[in-house]
């Protein structure tokens, strides 16, 4: 951290003068990509700055350093249009170690469940879904060959190459591409799309939005992602709200509409909001792969347990599944002894581990405390699995036989070239099944939330 506070310094003082000091760098908490940190500045007349420094986090590969003016120039270009985005200062390759992009400190909020919950931002939430419709069509003016490299994506190439790179079949997620492909809108003229504009990436305010963070994904495409996107079940944070868990479709294609913005008709809609669960399906396994390959992460470790959040949500949008309350099997429970092992057994050795990273880990270190928190999680997974996984992995066994499946790679294959569609109540009733009982012991909670 010393070193880092040094080389800011010298690149501010470089920027603004010899007078300029850092005072604090501080590491924030979230962000599986990049590291997040909250740097005060003392400029040379005393005055006092915050600003926000968002670096590649080490151990990555440089395919998203490579972009970084690409991200910095669409910034610039959507401040330019009256979209509410941070001041950017400095952005750069090697000045300060990694890529990086340096801005002014937006007030505000981007917790979602404050968001979504605390009386803080009451009468900000009815007005939202419509103002962020409004900054999307802004957004979706700009011209793209304005910006110099920015990517063309295929989004739904895209998707199939990186399913497919897994080499992991995954029926639920069969069943997903399979109606993608064949339920494609058609194509629309290409504007900048912003990638990931969704709840968590929006600094909030008690009076309303204050900043559209967050532009890592940005590329040439179909507008109409990000609007599906931003409605996404995953960033609804449990409400039923379906645009970000703030409002209506109406309001913000309302509010797409009076920014200038074409609304995309219902099944369009619809089909990119699935194309969206698909997405962060991937992308949650995206980032488990890296901790697969040797990067240390309890974050990147446990979100590859989410995978399984959106097969089922892909199977809830189509129709195939309805939410359901299941009993979370640990509160409560008891533990006989194993013998000639002492008591606590494991398992309750499980419990008081993940109880003191819950409770008692990181006091007023708000990174180490999010970090326990989620340690905390894994380790209730690892206890449900530990209780349930043998009479699961029986029963996913006779779900597949009685298929003629030997194993997910066939049944994914039958979904695939329609083999088994003459019997595709009984694949969506074993698909279906596996997806719940792998929610059972990842988040039972996730199960009960509506669609």
């Amino acid at each position: 951290m010393t070193e880092l506070a040094g080389a800011l310094t010298s690149r501010l003082q470089a920027l603004w003068g010899p007078a300029v000091e850092v005072t604090e760098v501080r590491p924030m908490p979230g962000g599986a990509s990049r590291e997040s940190w909250d740097v005060g500045v003392r400029a040379a007349d005393g005055a006092e700055r915050r600003l926000i420094l968002l670096r590649d986090a080490g151990g990555r590969d440089r395919t998203v350093s490579r972009n970084i003016a690409v991200e910095a120039a669409a910034m610039t270009a959507a401040r330019g249009a009256g979209v509410p985005v941070a001041e950017l200062y400095d952005h750069g390759e090697g000045v300060l170690g990694r890529a990086y992009l340096l801005m002014e400190r937006l007030d505000g909020e981007t917790i979602p469940r404050r968001l979504l919950r605390d009386d803080a931002y009451a009468a900000a939430r009815p007005g939202l879904a419509h103002r962020l419709g409004e900054v999307l069509a802004r957004i979706h003016q700009i011209d793209p060959d304005r910006l110099p490299g920015l990517p063309r994506v295929d989004a739904l190439g895209q998707l199939t190459g990186l399913y497919q790179g897994f080499a992991e079949p995954r029926p639920a997620l069969e069943i997903g591409l399979r109606w993608l492909r064949e339920h494609q809108p058609s194509p629309v003229a290409d504007t900048l799309v912003h990638g990931d504009f969704r709840t968590g990436n929006l600094m909030v305010g008690a009076d309303g939005l204050r900043g559209v963070l967050d532009w890592e994904l940005t590329h040439r495409g179909d507008p109409r992602q990000d609007l599906g996107w931003l409605c996404t079940k995953a960033w609804r944070f449990g409400s039923a709200s379906p645009v970000g868990g703030f409002g209506s479709r109406a309001d913000l294609m309302a509010g797409y509409a009076a920014g200038g913005g074409t609304p995309p008709d219902e099944p369009t809609q619809r089909w990119w909001e699935l194309y969206g669960t698909v997405r962060w399906a991937l992308l949650c396994r995206s980032q488990a792969e890296r901790y697969l390959s040797g990067e240390p992460s309890i974050e990147l470790a446990v979100l590859g347990r989410r995978v399984c959040e959106q097969e089922f949500d892909v199977l809830l949008a189509l129709g195939h599944a309805r939410p359901l309350t299941v009993r979370d099997p640990l509160p409560d429970r008891e533990y006989p002894p194993v013998r000639p092992h002492d008591r606590p057994s494991g398992p309750g050795l499980l419990r008081a581990v993940r109880d003191f990273l819950a409770t008692e880990v990181g006091g007023s270190d708000q990174v180490l405390k999010f970090h326990a928190r989620v340690a905390a999680n894994a380790l209730r997974i690892a206890e449900r699995e530990a209780l349930l996984a043998a009479g699961q992995e029986q029963a996913h066994r006779k779900r597949l036989a009685a298929l003629g499946c030997h194993d997910d790679a066939e049944l994914c294959a039958a979904i695939r070239d329609g083999s088994l569609d003459h019997r595709s109540a009984e694949v969506i009733e074993a698909v279906t099944a596996a997806a719940v009982d792998k929610l059972t012991v990842a988040n039972p909670r996730h199960l009960a939330l509506p669609g």
